[in-house]
């Protein structure tokens, strides 16, 4: 028999820099933020290493005795222990290091120094955010935006791995430069330059074709809109699937949903109503896919309602509360009506806990929703909070479908509540809610028929 061949686990450090304006709370958060993106990467952390500085150090991020430690741990060095006295490489498992992870966004030479000093290659936050939405972009759009956003975190890049490349790769000449002696990075550059723009233009016409399609859905019906939006990581594809009865991807993973995902609420209502799931936000999310990802939240800036998913389990929630607040504020949806949806509530404690936790959130957000999306009876809860959202609006009416018009009888539950049915000779009558101007076209249209 053929024997198993066991997947190499991928090991990482955390390498950070608290600086003083940074409290301990905060620090701590962003630390282990950065480690379930690690874990979302397939790695796995054995080890972090924390410098407190008035700034971070020009040369190597961190200062050179913490770049010398970070290398013992790294090569195993022996002699040299930790605080408690054990050898500092006192990894239970065992084997070499293949990343270091950095918990801030840093300049290439500072990343190519670190990585020469400590023996090891180093991946900055950006970065590591960067490969995770490249890994997880499915359609055209997205993948078109994390390359523009990859491209363009790489191309300052290109001079520091030149530098490593030696001289022999650093002039280039013949057919296709711009000339004699062009450098190796001068042309990537250029070629950099000129992908970012050719995406763009993808973009662009990607933009175009969906504003038509959306033009067409309007005008065809008209579908009232709820998107999710929050913090990644918050459950909201949980609470989409429990909300639609779709299967969608749920991961306990950062970044788990990029593309947008459109549903149906289910049951079904009057009037009928789209759930979106998008993108989630993350503290420091890097510029450039801020950017390129307003496109992946269209449907949170056309919808009629957002539901804002927060975990209530997250010691952090207040945090990341405020920052999916700015995002919003930035591409243009913090106008929009919203609802706090605190999820997670189950991961709080015991009943005690839960009640207790509920309560403070209740006197801090008064008209908040309290749940978790794995309860059934709390999923109908936010269904009819939903539900009636949009059917404030609603009116009344009285309509008379002759015998002679009976084939818009299918019409006229789909796009109504019937509330009360009744026929004579004349034909069937129906006291309905409905939108006043879908009550007005199908008045027209049963009047034409008749």
């Amino acid at each position: 028999m053929p024997t198993e061949v066991k997947e190499k686990i991928l090991r990482a450090v955390v390498a950070a820099v608290q600086l003083p304006t940074v409290s301990d709370v905060e620090f701590e958060a962003s630390l282990a933020e950065l480690r379930e993106l690690a874990k979302t990467l397939g790695f796995q952390v054995v080890r972090s290493f924390i410098q407190k500085r008035a700034s971070f150090d020009t040369t190597g991020y961190l200062g050179i005795g913490k770049r010398q430690e970070i290398h013992a741990y790294v090569t195993g060095e022996a002699g040299i222990s930790d605080t408690d006295g054990s050898p500092l490489y006192a990894d239970p498992d065992g084997g070499e290091i293949d990343v270091i992870l950095v918990d801030h966004e840093i300049s290439p030479s500072q990343a190519r120094n670190l990585e020469l000093e400590a023996g090891a290659e180093v991946m900055d936050r950006t970065m590591v955010i960067l490969e995770i939405f490249h890994r997880n972009a499915r359609s055209r759009a997205a993948k078109a935006q994390v390359e523009i956003a990859r491209l363009g975190y790489m191309a300052p890049r290109l001079r520091e791995a030149a530098k490593l490349a030696g001289p022999q790769g650093r002039q280039r000449s013949g057919v296709g430069g711009r000339g004699a002696g062009e450098s190796h990075s001068e042309l990537d550059r250029r070629k950099i330059r000129d992908r970012i723009a050719e995406l763009q233009l993808e973009i662009v016409a990607m933009s175009a074709e969906r504003e038509t399609q959306r033009a067409r859905r309007q005008g065809r019906q008209s579908l009232a809109s709820v998107a999710l939006v929050g913090y990644t990581n918050a459950g909201k594809s949980t609470l989409m699937r429990a909300l639609t009865g779709s299967e969608v991807l749920v991961a306990n993973k950062l970044f788990a949903t990029l593309d947008t995902t459109v549903r149906t609420l289910y049951p079904e209502s009057v009037p009928r109503v789209l759930v979106s799931d998008t993108v989630g936000f993350i503290k420091n999310l890097p510029h450039g896919l801020v950017a390129s990802f307003k496109s992946t939240l269209d449907e949170a800036l056309d919808a009629s309602l957002l539901l804002h998913v927060i975990d209530a389990s997250d010691p952090g929630f207040e945090r990341q509360l405020e920052v999916t607040d700015k995002v919003l504020a930035e591409i243009g949806a913090d106008t929009l009506p919203r609802l706090r949806v605190f999820n997670k509530i189950d991961h709080v404690g015991d009943e005690a806990a839960q009640a207790e936790c509920e309560a403070t959130l209740r006197a801090h957000y008064p008209d908040c929703v309290v749940m978790s999306a794995r309860r059934p009876e709390e999923v109908a809860a936010l269904h009819q909070r939903i539900v009636a959202f949009f059917q404030k609006d609603l009116v009344e009416a009285e309509l008379l479908l002759p015998w002679s018009a009976q084939q818009f009888r299918k019409e006229l539950y789909a796009d109504c509540a019937v509330l009360e049915e009744r026929s004579d000779e004349q034909g069937a009558f129906f006291r309905v809610r409905g939108e006043p101007a879908t009550i007005e076209r199908l008045r027209e249209q049963i009047g034409k028929a008749g």
